[in-house]
């Protein structure tokens, strides 16, 4: 297999948001330009007609345009009326933006380990926590109240048997969507099934924006409604605060160029998932573990995530190469600083979380990508292993 290198100034990386602008650019410049002109930037018709398209495309009947992913999670979390004292179910295995929306309004985060093939939130291990905090004594003031899932990598949770444990214990459901803006479980999309599902779209997401902007997505009328008047200080009319809330608008130019791309997501990640393919076919033969897609699952790879006891020496390798892969992450939020040493965890420890944030790789993928640039990262994948001494 040849290979060819990308050039020392413009290296392969895990992520392209400038290509993906520059490929919807005509529509992408028309439509900053009909926000500009419309004299209307905040909150205006841009942002409702993207609330509508998107929930549609998601398949619930509201949504609610934010100003972050974070926000998102925050306001679904308000909306929901969890707050101080409250236990919310997560993962450690996930950005810190996650654990910070939980703690942004008084609630506690317990960390669940995760499963060690799809790094999503281990069910059966969700199902002995919410037991053990249900029949053990619990501190005054705390509730159960919540189960907060991160669909990760493009993969979602385990949603059915996180729906029936909620169901069960009488406990809600927030999702955060993040890095799964597409994703299927059974023919029915991330963001569908719990109480809400949070969005960010950062620029590297799947869907992107040109800045920061994020949504929450629900089906319950009063929710929405409710999330609508918190993303502006409480207010049920200009000015009139009736519940304290945040700033968190999101902004005509970013819900203009989402409604760009969310035009093109569908076929974009057909693309992710074709360059999936060729990376598993490609990388089947190295010693190293590839994504497994679940049953009933549809994957849309936001990251293509190996794993390798050799990852310090991979990366090293494929930079010298012209190729940039990145870790998601390389701690788990518990053991990150601000963290460590304080938050709780479920009954079977964090195992599989620590082991994987030693050894997990994300190589490339985008859909702009080419399919010579797709064979280059296999090819310098096959050249380390190679000289190795493994094949």
């Amino acid at each position: 297999m040849s290979l060819t290198y990308a050039t020392e100034t413009m290296p392969l990386c895990v992520s392209n948001p400038s290509a993906s602008y520059l490929a919807y650019k005509r529509e992408i410049d028309e439509a900053i330009q009909r926000v500009l002109a419309s004299k209307s930037y905040i909150l205006g018709p841009e942002v409702e007609a993207f609330e509508q398209e998107f929930s549609a495309y998601i398949g619930t009947k509201h949504g609610v345009g934010v100003a972050s992913g974070t926000s998102a999670l925050e306001l679904a979390l308000r909306g929901l009326s969890i707050g101080a004292g409250d236990v919310v179910f997560t993962v450690s295995h996930t950005s810190g933006a996650t654990i910070a929306a939980i703690e942004a309004v008084g609630a506690v985060p317990v960390l669940i380990d995760i499963d060690p093939v799809t790094y999503t939130m281990d069910v059966m291990e969700l199902d002995w926590a919410v037991k053990v905090w249900r029949t053990q004594p619990i501190e005054q003031g705390r509730r159960l109240k919540a189960i907060l899932p991160v669909h990760l990598y493009g993969q979602m949770a385990a949603m059915d048997a996180i729906m029936a444990i909620a169901e069960k214990h009488e406990l809600m459901v927030i999702e955060d969507c993040s890095q799964a803006h597409g994703a299927e479980q059974k023919g029915k999309k991330a963001g569908g099934f719990g109480n809400a599902g949070a969005f960010s779209f950062y620029p590297t997401k799947n869907l992107g924006a040109i800045g920061d902007a994020g949504a929450v997505v629900t089906s319950n009328e009063e929710l929405a409604w409710r999330i609508r008047r918190l993303r502006q200080y409480g207010w049920s009319e200009a000015n009139h605060a009736i519940e304290l809330g945040i700033n968190s608008r999101l902004d005509e130019l970013q819900a203009a160029i989402l409604r760009v791309k969310l035009r093109h997501l569908s076929v974009d990640n057909v693309r992710r998932i074709a360059i999936a393919e060729s990376y598993a076919k490609g990388l089947a033969p190295l010693p190293m573990k590839c994504p497994v897609r679940s049953a009933d699952n549809r994957h849309v790879y936001h990251q293509y995530v190996i794993r390798t006891e050799h990852r310090g020496e991979l990366i090293k390798h494929l930079k010298n190469h012209g190729i940039r892969a990145g870790i998601h992450y390389p701690q788990a939020v518990h053991q990150q600083p601000a963290y460590s040493g304080r938050l709780r965890c479920g009954p079977g420890g964090l195992e599989h979380t620590v082991a994987a944030v030693e050894e997990i790789l994300s190589l490339p993928i985008y859909p702009q990508m080419s399919d010579e640039q797709v064979q280059n990262v296999i090819a310098a994948c096959t050249l380390f292993w190679r000289s190795m001494g493994c094949l």
